[in-house]
């Protein structure tokens, strides 16, 4: 079987272990490139200190090790700081990464998420999937987010609704074991980033797709040049 170029998107570190963890260690599983863009970071003028932007950066690079990722991207834009003011310049960053990196598969978030970089992000990543400029994508996949995707209005037409789903059963436990490197991010339920919430999440997808757990994905494109 030909390996699979793949590209996660993050707006935040945290964001691809919550929506595409389990389907990221399948893809590294079965020995597919995975890359993987961080498009916002703290910094010591939003008031973090030094000694968490330290651990963040030992996290990215826990997780990263874990997942055997190729490249990481680091765009550095300040966390919840994107607008319209940089959009242009995100664009670019991301377009330059794809026509480095080539990747067939792209998991973005979802386009109405309730944080306003995720929002930003997608429609930055959508910018730069056009076919005759990247003849390479072959799929396109927004990713739920927890604490995000379900807290945004669920209003006809922007709710999230999934279509795809990835069967995550077998890595489940890995998964969990990779959302706790971000320790604080975690917290007891009913906070949002549980690991009751995500085994709970996990178990309602997989229930709808026939298996213990899955994840679930709302395909924008899918190209499938191996069945013509």
């Amino acid at each position: 079987m030909k390996k699979k170029r793949i590209i996660v998107v993050s707006a935040h570190p945290d964001d691809e272990i919550l929506g595409v963890g389990g389907t990221l260690l399948r893809h590294r599983n079965i020995g597919n490139e995975i890359y993987w863009i961080i498009v916002t970071s703290m910094f010591k003028g939003q008031e973090y200190s030094d000694e968490k932007i330290s651990s963040r950066e030992n996290e990215i690079s826990k997780v990263a090790k874990c997942l055997n990722v190729k490249e990481i991207f680091q765009l550095n834009y300040p966390a919840s700081g994107l607008n319209s003011e940089n959009f242009q310049s995100l664009i670019q960053k991301i377009s330059e990464v794809f026509q480095k990196t080539k990747p067939e598969i792209i998991y973005c978030p979802n386009r109405n998420d309730s944080h306003s970089d995720h929002r930003i992000v997608f429609d930055a990543v959508t910018a730069c999937t056009k076919s005759f400029r990247y003849p390479f994508i072959k799929e396109i996949m927004m990713y739920e987010c927890i604490s995000e995707t379900e807290f945004a209005p669920a209003i006809s037409g922007n709710a999230f609704m999934p279509n795809c789903f990835v069967d995550i059963s077998i890595v489940m436990e890995e998964k969990i074991q990779l959302m706790k490197i971000y320790a604080s991010e975690i917290g007891e339920h009913p906070f949002p980033r549980s690991e009751r919430n995500i085994r709970a999440l996990a178990t309602f997808r997989g229930a709808i797709a026939g298996v213990e757990y899955a994840e679930s994905f709302q395909i924008l494109k899918s190209l499938r040049i191996e069945y013509l």
